[in-house]
């Protein structure tokens, strides 16, 4: 298209992603809501990778050849790498044991490519070699990572519905890193590969507006924390309900805590640590101005 190497499907994607990245923008401005950030950054990552994989190699672009192929892999690794870590901050998804594990995660994937395929590159002077000396390696690693998080966040007896929906949508996000090698290796086939990957980002896209649903249909059980929030006795609307000081993981929790759900049933519930609740718990207290939870039922119980 447009005399360019980029494919229709590609440019398709690049639409759709900024028309998301563009709505998600003016509803944050228009609800002041910080919480969107890295939503933002995510979808923002997601044009660059259609634009970049699309557009690139061009005969226009000045330089040799592995530069273009060194801009384009490395956005794809940034996006893979950021996907995860949306995935531990947001969710509180936590796949491996270390507290670097993310860094750990770039710094293989950085470390590969350039041991793997900027070296294999410059000795045997074969995009087609290095490709396959990199690629293939990164897929054994993450399908590895890929089954991982299969056993940690898949118990599908857990009785909450929208914790379940939300992590089938993230085990859709973790296939498409999975098999983003494996597509490199196959072929430049735009179509297959940004299909893939940009399924990663409608998953998630649908994820928040799954939580969007969800926080309003328990807005009633945050109607008193949300007046105290706001200082004011008015009554909130629907947008006012996941616009509090409050963090949407903390509004989350909130939700079970009034629901008189124990810390290990919300552990339980949601796949993360009792410790982690514990933690969102604290901050959720000294956000609302209570010590402990018998007082924040006492304030905040849903009339």
């Amino acid at each position: 298209m447009f005399g360019t190497s980029i494919h229709w499907t590609t440019f398709f994607y690049l639409l759709i992603d900024t028309v998301i990245v563009l709505f998600t923008f003016y509803q944050s401005r228009k609800l002041n809501r910080n919480s969107l950030v890295r939503f933002l950054y995510l979808g923002l990552l997601f044009i660059v990778y259609n634009a970049s994989g699309g557009f690139l190699p061009s005969d226009r672009f000045p330089g040799p050849l592995i530069f273009q192929y060194i801009i384009t892999y490395s956005v794809a690794i940034a996006l893979c790498v950021y996907i995860v870590y949306y995935l531990y901050k947001e969710y509180d998804i936590v796949v491996l044991a270390y507290r670097s594990s993310i860094r750990n995660l770039a710094l293989v994937a950085l470390g590969g490519f350039v041991l793997l395929y900027l070296l294999t590159y410059i000795f045997t002077n074969s995009l087609n070699t290095a490709r396959l000396l990199y690629t293939i390696p990164m897929s054994a690693i993450a399908f590895v990572f890929l089954i991982i998080f299969y056993k940690r966040i898949s118990h599908p007896r857990n009785p909450n519905r929208f914790i379940l929906r939300r992590n089938k949508l993230s085990i859709i996000s973790v296939t498409a890193i999975a098999l983003l090698p494996i597509c490199t290796v196959i072929g430049d086939y735009q179509w297959m590969t940004f299909t893939v990957m940009n399924m990663a980002f409608y998953a998630i896209s649908i994820i928040e507006v799954d939580r969007h649903l969800f926080f309003l249909e328990n807005k009633n059980k945050l109607y008193e924390v949300f007046l105290f929030n706001r200082g004011n006795t008015d009554t909130i609307n629907e947008s006012q309900v996941i616009n509090g000081n409050l963090t949407r993981r903390e509004i989350e929790i909130a939700i079970s805590i009034l629901s008189k759900l124990s810390y290990k049933r919300i552990a339980e519930d949601l796949f993360i640590a009792e410790s982690t609740v514990s933690k969102h718990a604290s901050n959720i207290f000294k956000k609302t101005g209570v010590k402990n939870r018998t007082e924040f039922y006492k304030r905040f119980i849903s009339k």
